[in-house]
């Protein structure tokens, strides 16, 4: 990988995290007015529709991005992170950008605990401290024992756990397929599943509202392309340190757009996440460098 790609991919990531943090708020607006199936439901259409439009161009088109010997894994996956999303989605509603951001940027921590059990990844002694520090960091943002906790705090902390899930499940499903077909999967799994669900819960939309749930389709194509486009030209572990510009973003626009407030235990235990996360991704890219 070059000095010019590396460059390239960091400003991919940065501009993907951007647009995702976009979506994330257009979907704070939006689940505030209307239930969060729907919302989800009518995302997925557009994410399924582009993932479609993507495999058809792909050598051998959809039944070729659809082949799998691993068809249960895949379902699981896609079932996942349409149940994550739904999960985030809530938390931005009833705990605010700022703090849900704050607490789910311990995601990677949680896959590098879980690695061990689900994929007999080792971890050392450095990364499990880092593991112990993105915690304290999560018990500093929830302080249990210092005010009165609220069960709603710990919905990040769950749409966290189930996203590491996803990204193992995906790596484990990456030893027999390829990103093509587990991107075909995520997105066809999880628009049957959300309609199967959300149909159920329709609600007539004001045009202003309609264009907003436009522009949430949009975001989410684009950033997913973006995303594409970033692990083409550079490596994984090379960008990856620079997705938690979504938490910048998204708690600008919190702070910003819907007027929430930046406590300085969330500043101090996010602070304290971030840098236990990177120091993690760090510390991966040196064994996998050293293998």
């Amino acid at each position: 990988m070059t000095e010019q790609s590396a460059r390239l991919g960091i400003a991919l990531m940065i501009a993907t995290t951007f647009v995702f943090a976009v979506q994330d708020g257009i979907s704070r607006h939006l689940a505030g007015t209307y239930n969060v199936w729907m919302v989800v439901m009518i995302r997925y259409w557009f994410f399924a529709a582009f993932v479609i439009a993507i495999s058809s161009r792909r050598p051998g088109g959809i039944r070729a991005a659809a082949a799998t010997d691993q068809p249960v894994l895949q379902i699981v996956r896609g079932l996942l992170l349409a149940g994550e999303i739904c999960v985030a989605v809530l938390g931005f509603v009833w705990l605010g950008l700022v703090e849900s951001h704050a607490i789910f940027a311990a995601y990677p921590l949680i896959i590098t605990l879980l690695s061990g059990p689900i994929l007999g990844e080792k971890a050392g002694w450095r990364r499990w401290a880092a593991i112990g520090v993105g915690f304290a960091g999560v018990l500093i943002i929830l302080q249990p024992g210092i005010r009165v906790f609220s069960p709603i705090a710990i919905i990040p902390l769950i749409s966290a756990t189930m996203f590491a899930l996803y990204g193992l499940l995906t790596r484990y499903a990456a030893r027999k397929d390829d990103a093509g077909t587990s991107f075909f999967w995520t997105g066809v799994v999880g628009a049957v599943a959300m309609t199967g669900i959300g149909i159920w819960f329709w609600e007539p939309m004001t045009p202003t509202d309609s264009a907003w749930m436009a522009a949430l389709c949009v975001t989410g194509a684009f950033g997913h392309w973006l995303l594409i486009k970033c692990y083409d030209v550079a490596e994984a572990s090379a960008v990856q340190p620079f997705a938690y510009f979504q938490l910048i973003f998204a708690s600008l626009i919190g702070l910003l757009v819907f007027r929430e407030t930046l406590e300085l235990n969330v500043f101090v235990g996010g602070a304290v996440i971030v840098a236990a996360g990177i120091f993690t991704l760090r510390r991966s890219h040196i064994r996998q460098s050293e293998t």
